[in-house]
């Protein structure tokens, strides 16, 4: 056997050398209980996907104006429930902060 390497005689006949077929299923919620997974799916699904273009337009700007992106803007407004203003440095500089050590 001389032309073989040991790798390809060490796999049984009709293998092709991929992954093991007997991992078990692991479900898109993970490995544990399933829990509100659904609900938090529909509750982000409502919160990023079904929301109106006149809404994604005035986030998008007011979003550009104070230096942020769409998702910080939108995330703003989900997480404490208010809309920035131009007056809010503080939670603005917090915001620009937070993305810079995301970056690195």
């Amino acid at each position: 056997m001389a032309g073989i390497d040991a790798k390809a005689s060490d796999a049984s006949v009709g293998h092709n050398g991929g992954p093991p077929l007997e991992q078990e299923h692991r479900p898109e919620w993970g490995d544990g209980g399933i829990g509100n997974y659904f609900y938090w799916k529909a509750a982000h699904r409502a919160a990023w996907h079904n929301v109106s273009p006149g809404i994604v337009m005035f986030r998008l700007r007011k979003a550009e104006r104070l230096g942020l992106t769409y998702e910080e803007y939108t995330l703003e407004i989900l997480e404490r429930g208010r809309h920035l203003q131009i007056e809010d440095v503080e939670r603005i500089a917090e915001i620009k902060t937070a993305r810079s050590l995301k970056r690195r």
